[in-house]
């Protein structure tokens, strides 16, 4: 072939995205119930019966982004309320969450394209992250797990993100990021990757927006229909 047209195919060719990089809860599993569980039995632990059902997605946002939440709880323990929540919120995780519906579907076909991992802050071992995916039947999906024990950093830091693309062999430039939450958004953009995000979460579409992703879906389900965009 003429070096001068495959230079021009070259440079014509339309990029490739290698690797989807996915946030768990509130991207691929709903985890509400999972989050009012926990705060309804922290709060039980530290002798309050009556539970304000509005802070319930307020305190994993404060804690998704690493901000106080001691003015949620003013007079009360603190350190008490977060040892049980977390706790209760892992355990809970694994029969309150479910499936965002037609995620199995669209990772299916999205793993058709492109090489998938997995990212979670959770504080705990991938193997439990790994028996939740099995048993939601989409654990063939995911070349590489990632949770927050195998990091020193947790998001918007671009670590977990920079690990999964090196695992999976590809540049994290390669890579698009979704979540649902505006830290999966920051940790994206610092590592350079594409971002998307999702309104499946505890995160309003305007706080979303102010993070300025290359894209906000209503859903996991719609990203095969749109993975186009992120290459323009």
């Amino acid at each position: 072939m003429n070096r001068t047209v495959q230079s021009e195919r070259m440079r014509n060719a339309k990029p490739r995205i290698k690797g989807i990089i996915l946030d768990l809860d509130g991207t691929l599993v709903d985890s509400r119930e999972a989050y009012l569980e926990a705060m309804k039995t922290a709060f039980a632990a530290i002798g309050q019966k009556i539970v304000d059902i509005r802070i319930a997605t307020e305190i994993p946002k404060r804690l998704e982004q690493n901000l106080p939440i001691d003015d949620l709880l003013e007079g009360m323990n603190v350190k008490k309320f977060l040892t049980v929540y977390l706790r209760t919120y892992y355990q809970s995780t694994t029969t309150k969450s479910k499936l965002i519906p037609d995620a199995s579907d669209a990772l299916r076909e999205l793993s058709q394209s492109a090489k998938l991992a997995l990212v979670t802050m959770r504080h705990v071992p991938k193997s439990q992250v790994a028996r939740q995916l099995e048993d939601l039947g989409i654990a063939q999906y995911f070349e590489i797990i990632v949770t927050a024990l195998d990091t020193c950093n947790s998001k918007p830091s671009p670590e977990a993100l920079i690990i999964c693309a090196g695992k999976l062999g590809i540049d994290v430039s390669e890579s698009a990021v979704v979540g649902d939450s505006v830290v999966d958004v920051r940790a994206g953009k610092n590592a350079g990757a594409r971002t998307v995000a999702v309104l499946t979460g505890i995160f309003s579409r305007e706080e979303l927006e102010r993070e300025n992703p290359d894209l906000i879906l209503e859903s996991v389900s719609q990203l095969p229909d749109f993975l186009d965009l992120l290459l323009k």
